[in-house]
């Protein structure tokens, strides 16, 4: 899928803006999302909570609100069994013109849970999902493996939806896991970071005290790429440059340590939306 540019977010995801905008030169002073670009959000947050939806539900793009708020998205392709394999669908959205793939987020306080007891070992990427891929990035194990079990089915529901639609935009969105699921994103090493900066739009949107976002911390080796906007208890929203910005502004000096967050503020709500089908 290199031939193909990326717009990601943890939440949901925005149109494509040119890789150039980001990168280690980026001041690190926040600044508050305006009402309008908080609102282009909301069709891929409706997106990313369809993905809860049993896969029989989202190929007949019958789930109820969530796919009411993207009427015209045509599924080509779902699946997943919401156990060892996360539920994820792929289809062609017209109103943003891209072709998008979701996967399945998780029970919030499960996922802590795994993070905290599972072993985090970091390790290179599959060279068959990733060729060419340099030895230096290293992603979470974990992750790494789960998104192995579904990658070759979603590749071909993408380049299906491609060749159909005539398109060359993929836009991938989820929460929580759904997010870390998709392409092996959003968790690595220092160089993986710098390769999502330098190839990919990535926003992730994480709210209030939620602690997901933090883990696994910075002291095991790991370091988010560019591109966070964090809800204030405000209601707020606020950018954040740089990777991990430690601002109190930012979901790293918000919750610096993952016992100091809230589970609660996990699902939501993220613009009047709380994940879930």
């Amino acid at each position: 899928m290199a031939p193909y540019r990326f717009a990601t977010i943890l939440s949901v995801l925005c149109a494509l803006l040119p890789a150039s905008t980001y990168g280690a030169a980026i001041s690190k002073r926040q600044s508050a999302i305006s009402t309008s670009q908080i609102g282009s959000y909301k069709p891929f947050t409706f997106f990313a909570s369809a993905a809860y939806c049993q896969p029989s539900a989202t190929l007949a793009w019958n789930c109820g609100a969530n796919c009411d708020a993207n009427s015209g998205f045509q599924p080509v392709a779902s699946g997943g069994d919401g156990e060892s394999t996360q539920f994820w669908y792929v289809g062609w959205d017209p109103a943003q013109a891209t072709v998008i793939v979701a996967h399945e987020g998780t029970d919030p306080s499960d996922f802590l849970s795994d993070l905290v007891d599972a072993q985090f070992e970091l390790v290179n990427l599959d060279s068959t999902l990733f060729p060419g891929i340099d030895s230096s990035i290293k992603v979470h194990d974990g992750f790494a493996g789960s998104q192995s079990r579904s990658a070759p089915d979603v590749l071909s529901a993408v380049q299906t939806a491609l060749n159909a639609y005539g398109s060359k935009s993929v836009t991938i969105v989820g929460h929580s896991l759904g997010m870390r699921l998709n392409l092996g994103l959003q968790v690595g090493n220092q160089a993986f970071a710098d390769y999502v900066d330098a190839n990919v739009h990535l926003t992730h949107i994480n709210n209030e005290e939620d602690p997901i976002p933090i883990v696994p911390g910075k002291f095991l080796g790991y370091v988010h790429p560019v591109g966070e906007i964090h809800i204030q208890d405000s209601g707020s929203w606020e950018a954040c440059p740089g990777q991990d910005n430690p601002s109190t502004l930012c979901i790293v000096g918000d919750v610096p340590e993952v016992f100091d967050g809230s589970l609660s503020n996990h699902d939501g709500p993220y613009d009047g939306i709380t994940m879930g089908c």
